[in-house]
């Protein structure tokens, strides 16, 4: 019997996409140059790779979009990041103090091997790919990221979860005198935390980011590595994660400290539910100014919508 694939309904059509070749020549040209699109910007990050860059990574195929790639210099200009700034304009100008070498995570809790581990060789050890992901704000706009990296399950196999382990817990840093936002909003619950259920942690979507547009990450996008959780709202993809906690009960996590009403632990993408201030039904696409349905679980139900099927009963 032939094998027929059924796309799912997020993925671009075939003859929309832009054929391989011209993709990958057009990014060979670019780094025998030594420029990046985000060279174009203004905004040249420094190579940490004396040779043999790990970027750009091949891309995953299995992860396509339904829309255009956002331009690279809105997606570095346009940030939710409040350790630097409420404005999002302005992140990306207040982060030349942040220092991201050297950088590690500590991995704790409930794993019967706990360590620390160096990022950058962690990147190094693992191997990276690039995935399209939508990525869709909890304050109604969205954009849709070519992000570099790899599954968070790569990680948790190296630690050995206990099976008492139910939640992950994922911290940021907390460096007043590098990060403006944190200096000036002194009475926010800092260190910025989020948390993940095991299930959710261990699913395929789950993807830590340390790349995007080919190279590595810029600070204003969570360098030097970041969560990407592509059916929740953006808060919960936490950037610039210091250290990663397993444990048996659901973690405090910092916006539901901040507004709990506002901010759920779990944060699923879902249109039915609005937020107490405005609609979710629909979206403004970052890029482009297009208006789109919003999609439940941002369009990745295929993935993940066998985790919350309890919630729907």
């Amino acid at each position: 019997m032939a094998h027929i694939r059924i796309p799912k309904g997020w993925e671009i059509p075939e003859r929309q996409a832009t054929p391989e070749h011209i993709f990958w020549n057009r990014r060979k040209f670019l780094s025998a140059l030594g420029i990046t699109a985000l060279g174009t910007a203004g905004i040249v990050p420094r190579p940490l790779w004396a040779s043999d860059s790990p970027y750009p990574a091949k891309r995953n195929p299995a992860f396509r979009l339904d829309r255009p790639i956002t331009s690279e210099r809105i997606a570095t200009r346009y940030n939710n990041f409040y350790e630097f700034s409420d404005q999002k304009e302005m992140v990306w100008k207040l982060v030349d103090r942040f220092q991201t070498e050297p950088w590690t995570i500590a991995v704790t809790g409930l794993v019967h091997k706990p360590q620390t581990l160096d990022v950058f060789q962690l990147i190094r050890r693992l191997p990276l790919e690039e995935r399209l992901y939508r990525l869709r704000c909890v304050e109604a706009w969205s954009m849709a990221v070519p992000w570099t990296g790899f599954p968070l399950k790569k990680l948790i196999d190296l630690v050995q979860p206990t099976s008492d382990a139910r939640y992950l817990r994922l911290v940021s840093f907390f460096r007043p005198a590098q990060a403006p936002g944190q200096m000036k909003h002194q009475r926010h619950p800092w260190p910025h935390s989020q948390g993940l259920t095991m299930a959710e942690a261990m699913n395929e979507l789950s993807f830590l980011v340390t790349g995007m547009y080919g190279h590595e990450l810029p600070k204003q996008n969570g360098a030097p590595i970041r969560l990407a959780v592509p059916w929740k709202y953006g808060f919960k993809s936490i950037k610039s994660i210091v250290a990663i906690e397993f444990t048996a009960q659901e973690p405090r996590t910092f916006w539901n400290d901040v507004a709990p009403h506002e901010y759920h632990f779990t944060a699923n993408v879902d249109p039915g539910v609005p937020h107490p201030q405005w609609s979710q039904a629909t979206e403004r696409d970052i890029g482009t100014g297009e208006i789109r349905p919003t999609l439940l679980y941002n369009g990745y139900g295929s993935f993940v919508a066998h985790l919350y099927d309890r919630l729907h009963e």
